[in-house]
C-alpha cells in the first residue's frame, strides 16, 4: 500500500523530522485559505501515486494569492499520468541550498534491509543508481539488532555529507529505519533531505509504501488506504475484478494467468519493447469480460498496440477466440493494433475462429510479441 506524501509527512513529523508546515486542500477556495494561513512562497502539490510530478505540471511555487489560485486551478481536476487529482498539499516554501536523498529498503538479494544516502538528493534516485551508483552510499541492516547508530554515522559520512549537517542527517535515517520497522514498510525515503539557508535540516518530500500482508496488525494505516487512491485504471481494475498494474510503456498485455502475463512482459522488454500494463483476467474468457479488458487497456494514453497471450487449460481456446471476437466487434473502430496468441485445448479451432479482419493472429508467443512491439514502434512513430 502505497500512503500519499501528507500521509507520510504525517508520520514522519510525529516521529520527531522535522516537515514544512502544510495543510491538505481539495478546493481553490481551501488553497486560498491554507497559503494565507501559511504565508508565501508556498508550493501546491498534487496528491497522486506518481514520480516526475514536477515536470508534469503537478507542483507550483506561489509567490502571491494570485498565483496561488492559478496553481490550484491548475492542478486540482488534472490528469496526471492516468491520475485525477483531487488534493493537492499546500506547503510552506523552502529556501534551500542543498539536496539530499535518505532512505530504507529490502535489498532482496542479501535478504536484509538497507539504508542509502547520497548528496544528489531531489533527483530521480534510480537514476543515479544507474548512471553513478557510487554517488549512493549503503549500508546493510541486520534486522535482528536493528540500524546502529555507528551504522548510521557511517553511511552518512560516506556519502560526503557535510559534518555540519552529519548528526541531524543520521538522526533522520535512524528515525526512518524505526519507521520502516514499526510500520511493516516495503520502503520508505526522503528525497529530498533540505539544508535550508538558515542550515536547518528539512524533509522536503516523503515516500512511505507498506507491506499490504501486514496490513493486519496495521490498523491505523490499514484505515488509511481507502483515502490512498489509486488511479482511475486501477480503479477500473478494481470495479472489473481483474489483477492489474499500469506500466510507463507502450505495448498493452492480456493474459490468463499471472506467470504467463510476467513471461510476456519479460518477452515485450526482450525484443526492445516497454509494457505498458500488467493485466490478468483470470479464469474465463467470455466476451463481457474480454471487452473488459480492452476497455482498460484501450483507455490507457500510453498503449500504441496491444498482445493477448492466452493458454487455454479449463479455458477452451475456441471459448477464448469468441469472446475476444464479439468483444472486438463491439467496437466501431479498433483504436490500436491486437495481435492474438492462442495455445492449449482448442487452440487450433480458436485460430481458426478469429475474426483477422479484427486481429493479427500469430501462432508463436514469441512472433506474437515481436509483431506487437512492432506496431507500437509504427504508431509511436
Amino acid at each position: 500500500m502505497r500512503l500519499h506524501e501528507y500521509q507520510a509527512k504525517e508520520i514522519f513529523g510525529e516521529a520527531g523530522i522535522p516537515v514544512p508546515e502544510s495543510q491538505l486542500a481539495d478546493s481553490v477556495d481551501g488553497v486560498l485559505d491554507a497559503v494565507d494561513e501559511i504565508g508565501y512562497p508556498a508550493a501546491v502539490k498534487a496528491q497522486v501515486h506518481v514520480g516526475g510530478r514536477g515536470k508534469a505540471g503537478g507542483i507550483k511555487i506561489a509567490t502571491s494569492r494570485e498565483e496561488a489560485r492559478d496553481a490550484a486551478e491548475s492542478i486540482l481536476g488534472m490528469d496526471l499520468k492516468g491520475y485525477t487529482v483531487d488534493r493537492v498539499l499546500v506547503e510552506q516554501g523552502v529556501d534551500f541550498v542543498d539536496e539530499y536523498y535518505v532512505g530504507v529498503t529490502m535489498d532482496r538479494g542479501a535478504g536484509e534491509p538497507v539504508a542509502m544516502v547520497s548528496t544528489k538528493g531531489g533527483v530521480d534516485i534510480e537514476a543515479v543508481a544507474e548512471d553513478d551508483p557510487e554517488a549512493i552510499a549503503q549500508e546493510h541492516i541486520d534486522p535482528a539488532f536493528g540500524l546502529h547508530p555507528y551504522q548510521a554515522r557511517k553511511v552518512v559520512y560516506d556519502a560526503g555529507v557535510p559534518a555540519e549537517y552529519a548528526r541531524e542527517v543520521s538522526s533522520i535515517l535512524s528515525t526512518l529505519y524505526e519507521l520502516y520497522e514499526a510500520n511493516d514498510a516495503s520502503d520508505i525515503e526522503i528525497n529530498p533531505v533540505m539544508i535550508t539557508s538558515d542550515d536547518d535540516v528539512i524533509a522536503a518530500d516523503a515516500v512511505m509504501n507498506i507491506d499490504e500482508d501486514a496490513l493486519f496488525r496495521q490498523p491505523d494505516l490499514a484505515e488509511m488506504e481507502e483515502d490512498s487512491s489509486q488511479n482511475d485504471l486501477e480503479r477500473k481494475a478494481g470495479e472489473y475484478g481483474f489483477d492489474y498494474v499500469r506500466l510507463s510503456g507502450n505495448t498493452g498485455i492480456i493474459g490468463n494467468g499471472a506467470g504467463l502475463v510476467m513471461a510476456t512482459l519479460d518477452l515485450v522488454d526482450y525484443y526492445g519493447g516497454t509494457p505498458a500494463n500488467f493485466l490478468d483476467v483470470g479464469g474465463g474468457a467470455k466476451a463481457d469480460r474480454i471487452g473488459n479488458a480492452l476497455d482498460m487497456v484501450f483507455s490507457d494514453e500510453n498503449v500504441d498496440s496491444v498482445v493477448f497471450n492466452i493458454f487455454g487449460g479449463i479455458t477452451r481456446g475456441d471459448e477464448v477466440a469468441k469472446g475476444i471476437n464479439e468483444a472486438l466487434e463491439d467496437f466501431e473502430e479498433i483504436p490500436k493494433p491486437v495481435v492474438v496468441r492462442l495455445a492449449g485445448t482448442n487452440a487450433e479451432e480458436g485460430m481458426e475462429i478469429l475474426n483477422t479482419d479484427l486481429v493479427q493472429v500469430e501462432a508463436t508467443l514469441e512472433d506474437a510479441v515481436q509483431r506487437a512491439v512492432a506496431n507500437a514502434e509504427e504508431v509511436a512513430q
